[in-house]
């Protein structure tokens, strides 16, 4: 006698990460679905380009090619359908112009890491692209969430207090994404973000952890963003909730080989 067919599980929400993979596993891709496996959600991924990286930074760097991309893309979207999409290392302006392309076909939240240099000062991102970024991926952004290095890169403004966490949070708001979320962790003191829509303004402190080891931090803020929307949070719940939970990581990130290791994705299960 056949055992009983159990009741087919619920499907949960469906996030897409575009970006570049991390061969040592602390960032890109493999901290995007680290963390939307801890939040709950089922993590896609669309391949950008392929790293040679580990504690000490990034020995080589190979891009897909756009049709790749693309193909990866609409793979997914077509026959699985997504409830967020979270884009990260893109690296040339082909791969970014194509991106923007399928996000403004795609039905669904957008969060925007534009990801400029790795944790080591690596770059990620030709120059070419820069332009292609602010006139057509960041008018795609729900939220994008630069650190201050990429806020920088992008708009010219450099931030040295908390002060001129506005001002840069108005200069990328300029090339259209509906809400900023600028990463103070660079500053002194606290670390504190401002999400930013051009009136509201949400400030985000944590204590500053003496933890040299955060490789991933940027990704899996963004991720765990992207992880609340698509769950149904609006945009301050869900990064109300990424902010607590990219804190434990780093409270939590532990050493791998001889330089920066990666924050604990399951710093809450451990």
């Amino acid at each position: 006698m056949s055992a009983p067919v159990p009741p087919s599980a619920p499907v949960p929400p469906r996030v897409l990460t575009v970006a570049g993979s991390d061969s040592g596993g602390g960032a890109g891709i493999q901290a995007d679905l680290k963390t939307m496996l801890a939040f709950g959600v089922h993590g896609m991924s669309v391949l950008t380009a392929v790293t040679a990286q580990n504690s000490q930074g990034v020995q080589g760097v190979w891009e897909l090619p756009v049709e790749a991309v693309r193909a990866q893309y609409r793979s997914v979207v077509d026959d699985i359908g997504v409830q967020a999409v979270k884009t990260g290392m893109l690296s040339s302006a082909e791969v970014v112009q194509t991106v923007a392309e399928l996000l403004a076909g795609t039905d669904a939240p957008v969060v925007v890491d534009p990801v400029g240099v790795s944790k080591h000062g690596d770059p990620l991102l030709a120059a070419s692209a820069l332009d292609t970024v602010r006139t057509r991926l960041l008018p795609a952004a729900t939220v994008a969430t630069p650190n201050l290095d990429e806020v920088a890169q992008l708009t010219g403004v450099r931030v040295e207090d908390e002060k001129g966490l506005r001002r840069a949070a108005d200069a990328v708001l300029a090339f259209g994404p509906r809400w900023a979320l600028i990463k103070g962790g660079h500053l002194r003191g606290d670390a504190v973000d401002l999400l930013c829509d051009g009136s509201e303004e949400h400030w985000l402190r944590a204590p500053r952890l003496d933890n040299r080891h955060t490789h991933g931090t940027g990704c899996t803020y963004a991720s765990a963003v992207a992880a609340g929307l698509a769950s149904g949070q609006g945009v301050v719940e869900a990064v109300r909730a990424a902010k607590e939970y990219v804190t434990g990581a780093i409270a939590r990130g532990f050493a791998l080989g001889a330089g920066i290791g990666p924050v604990d994705h399951a710093w809450r299960s451990r």
